[in-house]
C-alpha cells in the first residue's frame, strides 16, 4: 500500500499527463527514427551516469511521446520526475523578482532525478530566459539527467535565444555525454486528423445513402 501511494504521488508530481504508450507508436510512420536507440533509452541506463537525452525533429513526429514514456518508466522505476514545457519553465523563472525566491525555484527544477523540458525552439526568448536556462542546466550538469525535445538543430539555437552570450555554453553542457535521437517525417497528428476527417466523411456519406434509400421506400 505504501508503494502504491508513493507511485501515485510521484506520478502526480511528475505532471506527465496523458500520452500514447510506446507500444502503440507507429514506427513505420517517421521517415527516420532509430527505434533501437529509443528502446534502449527505455531501460533508463542513461540515468545512472547523468547522461542527457535530446530528441530532435519537426512538429508532430513523436518527440514528446518518447519523452513522456521515458518519464513514466523512470517513475515506475522509483525515480523522481518532472515534465514541463520550455515556455512554462522559463516563464515561471523569469516572473520571480526576489533572488531568494528564484534560488528556491531553481532548486525545485534542479532536484528531480529526471527533468523533461518539452518544446524548446517553438518560441524565442530573451537573454534573461537564456541565462536562467543556462543556470538550471549547469546545476544539473553531470549530476542529474535532463531530456529536451526541440524542433531546432543546436546550430539554430541562436534563433531561439537571439544575442544571448551563453548559448554556446548552454549547448555544450547539454550535448556533453548526451544521447541524441533525430526523428524525421511528416506530422503524425496531421495524419490522424486526416484519417478522422476521412472517417467522418464516409460516415456522413453512409448516412445520406441510407436516408436516400429509406425515402425511396
Amino acid at each position: 500500500e505504501r508503494s502504491r501511494r508513493s507511485l501515485e504521488r510521484r506520478l502526480r508530481e511528475a505532471h506527465i499527463g496523458q500520452f500514447k504508450p510506446l507500444a502503440d507508436f507507429d514506427w513505420s510512420w517517421p521517415a527516420q527514427i532509430d527505434r533501437g536507440a529509443v528502446e534502449d533509452l527505455m531501460a533508463l541506463q542513461f540515468l545512472a551516469d547523468a547522461t542527457n537525452v535530446v530528441l530532435v525533429g519537426p512538429n508532430g513526429v513523436g518527440k514528446t511521446m518518447c519523452a513522456c514514456n521515458l518519464g513514466y518508466q523512470a517513475v515506475l522505476a522509483g525515480h523522481t520526475v518532472l515534465f514541463v514545457t520550455a515556455g512554462q519553465l522559463l516563464g515561471d523563472l523569469a516572473a520571480l523578482d526576489s533572488d531568494s525566491t528564484l534560488r528556491r525555484r531553481l532548486r525545485h527544477y534542479a532536484a528531480p532525478d529526471l527533468l523533461l523540458i518539452d518544446e524548446v525552439g517553438y518560441l524565442s526568448y530573451s537573454n534573461r530566459h537564456a541565462d536562467l536556462l543556462f543556470e538550471l542546466v549547469s546545476r544539473r550538469y553531470q549530476h542529474k539527467s535532463t531530456v529536451v525535445t526541440t524542433n531546432k538543430a543546436f546550430a539554430d539555437w541562436g534563433e531561439v535565444f537571439p544575442n544571448a552570450a551563453c548559448v554556446v555554453s548552454l549547448v555544450d553542457r547539454l550535448m556533453h555525454r548526451a544521447e541524441v535521437v533525430r526523428i524525421e517525417g511528416e506530422s503524425y497528428r496531421a495524419k490522424e486528423a486526416q484519417e478522422r476527417l476521412a472517417a467522418r466523411t464516409r460516415q456522413r456519406a453512409a448516412k445520406a445513402g441510407a436516408a436516400s434509400r429509406k425515402a425511396k421506400l
